[in-house]
């Protein structure tokens, strides 16, 4: 990664390639976003979401390798908290990430969706795919995104992976104070129900677009897509592509690296 000062480009590692892709590449150039601003209260006290560590290492690297693992990613861009932007730079400088990949780093927004919208503004001319990752899924692995980047060339312009439901969902009607009995309202279908997990991969221009057009706040950016009358498509998730959001993540996500590293030297 290089010094330059340049506002246009603060964090991109010179020197690496750009024009990595798989096998099966149209030519399409991909990048990843990562929403990297957030501070995740529910994880309790400390540092950053983004910045707890998992084995010694900060989730942000977990899941900045998580995508150029892929060799069709050619730009991974963090998008930091607005006052931690030189630090998420030295974070990435100081751990090893795969040359072939340029990253990016640049200040974030008050909402996820707005530093989404950043990290999309950022991009250099000629990438194609965009995928947003939350830096909160770091060990999604490699065979999961490059099944979204893949159905993104097929022609799908928004792509999700998600796995079905295990457990019961019901409709409820929410109640007048915290941990007041809430009515159920309905049981929707759960075969037809599917717990989506990121990256999300997008058409560029449909996912600028969405950008520009929907406004009211949203969970994902697949939902923005919908909102457009366009088609988005599920492909199959996988259950080491969960979220950290709770302390007993950090636990769980602690034992699937030590799996790792038994069964392949991770």
């Amino acid at each position: 990664m290089s010094d330059d000062p340049r506002p246009s480009s603060p964090g991109v590692r010179t020197g690496a390639s750009t024009g990595a892709s798989t096998g099966a590449s149209t030519g399409a150039r991909t990048a990843a976003v990562i929403p990297a601003a957030g501070r995740g209260v529910r994880l309790g006290p400390g540092a950053p979401k983004a910045l707890r560590t998992l084995n010694g290492t900060p989730m942000l690297i977990h899941a900045a390798r998580a995508m150029a693992a892929s060799r069709a990613v050619s730009l991974v861009v963090v998008v930091a908290p607005p006052d931690g932007t030189a630090e998420t730079k030295s974070l990435l400088d100081a751990h090893a990430l795969p040359e072939r990949t340029d990253f990016l780093v640049v200040p974030g927004g008050e909402s996820r969706q707005e530093s989404v919208k950043l990290g999309l503004d950022a991009l250099p001319p000629g990438i194609d795919i965009v995928l947003v990752h939350d830096a909160a899924r770091p060990l999604v692995p490699v065979d999961t995104v490059d099944a979204v980047i893949d159905a993104v060339r097929d022609g799908a312009p928004a792509v999700v992976p998600a796995l079905p439901l295990a457990d019961t969902v019901k409709q409820i009607e929410p109640a007048d104070a915290p941990g007041a009995p809430e009515p159920v309202v309905a049981t929707p279908e759960r075969s037809r129900l599917r717990a989506v997990q990121t990256p999300q991969g997008f058409d560029r221009d449909t996912l600028v677009r969405a950008h520009e057009t929907v406004t009211e706040n949203v969970t994902d950016d697949a939902s923005m897509v919908e909102q457009l009358g366009l088609r988005v498509v599920v492909v199959p998730g996988h259950e080491e592509a969960f979220k950290v959001t709770r302390p007993l993540d950090l636990v769980l996500a602690e034992a699937v690296l030590a799996r790792r590293r038994l069964n392949d030297g991770f």
